[in-house]
């Protein structure tokens, strides 16, 4: 249906919203008491109930549902907590740009699916949205995910993280296409409880806080990136096409440079600028682009 933007305007506001907030997330690990793979565990266990209790409210029925899905979920779930735990490690091994950088690698891996796969193959606007979104990437690469070789452990746990961020997406968009966001969400965070919780016993981190101000970091967590960030992210999934999704999560190093610089003193520089616009006028390129990629459609019927 040329010219159905029906629900591309929210999916849009929602996908940059989640990035924004996603941002936020590194630091809160950062700051963290507990070890990095179970403060993951934290931010899935506390927003838990409200998940749950959000998704019976509001789509009755829907997590009965989501049972049919189980398959897909288990292997998103192992895959999210992989890119939970690796990510988390990588943000106490290397700057918060960096980590936030490489772990967003599935800002190509995904679209390239959606290409190849998902046949939702790009318009000429599309392409150079693309391009625009690579060369932004590709600046800030240069300038706020400096490689050396004191970062480079961190930064490689950031790339594998990427990798499994994106069969996340790829499986959480397949159950999208029949459950509504949150129900969805709360199914996948229940298949990827028990992988990290047994990873953070196994490497012998510390569990649980030793104050109030210790459990508020987790709570902020849970609510900033989980509730906030990955429910936006996932109710995005059913409205746009791949595409949009992977050019918006450049969005993410761009705020948590602005962190790093502000609580870390990694000033960014001109490269980072210029990627920052580029970056920007590739979202504005595609939002004015009038055609929605038909596996887009199809995931639009439940969000």
């Amino acid at each position: 249906m040329p010219g159905d933007r029906s629900g591309s305007t929210p999916g849009l506001i929602a996908a940059i919203a989640a990035n924004v907030t996603l941002a936020i997330g590194p630091w809160l690990v950062r700051l963290a008491e507990t070890g990095p793979v179970a403060t993951g565990f934290w931010r899935l266990a506390l927003a838990m109930p409200a998940m749950l209790a959000w998704s019976a409210l509001a789509n009755p029925g829907a997590l009965r549902k989501g049972r049919a899905f189980w398959p897909v979920l288990l292997v998103a779930g192992l895959a999210f907590a992989a890119d939970l735990a690796t990510w988390n490690v990588s943000i106490h091994r290397t700057t918060l740009a960096n980590a936030t950088l490489f772990a967003n690698s599935a800002t190509l891996i995904y679209p390239v699916y959606g290409f190849l796969i998902a046949r939702a193959w790009p318009s000429r606007p599309q392409v150079a949205a693309l391009l625009l979104a690579m060369l932004g990437g590709g600046l800030l690469l240069g300038r706020s995910a400096e490689l050396s070789p004191a970062h480079l452990v961190g930064d490689l746990l950031a790339l594998f993280a990427g990798l499994a961020y994106a069969v996340y997406f790829i499986g959480m968009a397949r159950v999208r296409a029949a459950v509504p966001p949150m129900p969805a969400l709360a199914l996948s965070g229940v298949a990827t409880m028990a992988p990290l919780l047994l990873l953070a016993i196994a490497l012998g981190e510390r569990l649980v806080p030793g104050d109030l101000a210790g459990w508020g970091t987790l709570a902020a967590l849970a609510l900033v990136s989980q509730l906030l960030g990955q429910g936006l992210m996932i109710y995005a999934l059913g409205r746009l096409p791949p595409l949009v999704i992977g050019i918006t999560l450049l969005i993410q190093p761009v705020v948590a440079g602005s962190i790093g610089w502000i609580a870390y003193g990694e000033r960014p520089g001109l490269p980072d600028l210029l990627g920052a616009l580029l970056v920007a006028a590739a979202l504005v390129l595609v939002r004015r682009e009038p055609e929605v990629a038909p596996a887009a459609r199809a995931t639009r019927s439940d969000a």
